[in-house]
């Protein structure tokens, strides 16, 4: 089975935020593309992944991440992440109706192909499934199989309402790369810990993280 991605990511001016504590204002955005393109990159590599669309707005993460290989589609509803998800997932069924579908997070710049190959393997046996993140609270992979809406319910205690909306937790260990999201500081440090890819360790060579 091989399977769309579908990655949202808001404008580089807004993202990441919470990395305040360890990255100034005008070092984030950069951060921010870096691990976008480390994800994409590892996406693209993994032989369980047919393609990757990226739901943004940002024309500069568009080119970079287009040039990489991904399809960009740009986020018409403008209403957050879940809405960009469902506006990307949906676009993406009416070209490849048979595509079963997988919502991963942007900012896995430690991502290892296999590893994200045996998530995905896993979720194969079920309608919806989720990977929560290494936090415990939130998820940073979603799927669905080509018969079932993906219906995303990122934010604040994704992972207590993916599964109560009937997505399975994968119960995997083993696979730190792909849950190991990076919002504050201390992720970035976990993600460093990993190996993260080639541009996320140009972006950080300026930074103080040890």
């Amino acid at each position: 089975m091989q399977w769309t991605l579908v990655i949202p990511l808001k404008a580089l001016s807004r993202a990441k935020s919470r990395l305040s504590d360890t990255a100034a204002d005008e070092l984030r955005p950069g951060l921010a593309l870096a691990f976008a393109q480390d994800t994409v990159t590892a996406a693209l590599a993994c032989a369980a992944v047919r393609d990757v669309a990226v739901v943004t707005d940002d024309v500069l993460a568009g080119r970079e991440l287009a040039a990489l290989g991904a399809r960009i589609v740009p986020d018409e509803p403008a209403g957050g992440l879940n809405a960009a998800l469902t506006h990307g997932a949906s676009l993406v069924r009416s070209r490849s109706p048979e595509s079963p579908l997988a919502a991963l997070n942007a900012d896995l710049p430690a991502l290892r192909p296999l590893e994200l190959a045996r998530v995905l393997d896993a979720a194969a046996e079920f309608p919806r499934a989720f990977l929560p993140d290494a936090a415990g609270t939130g998820t940073t992979l979603l799927t669905a199989s080509a018969d079932r809406e993906l219906l995303p319910m990122f934010g604040p205690d994704s992972r207590t309402r993916h599964r109560t909306s009937g997505a399975v937790e994968l119960p995997l260990d083993s696979v730190d790369s792909v849950r190991q999201d990076v919002d504050t500081g201390d992720d970035l440090r976990a993600a460093l810990a990993l190996g993260v890819g080639p541009r996320t360790v140009a972006a950080v060579a300026a930074l103080n993280v040890a």
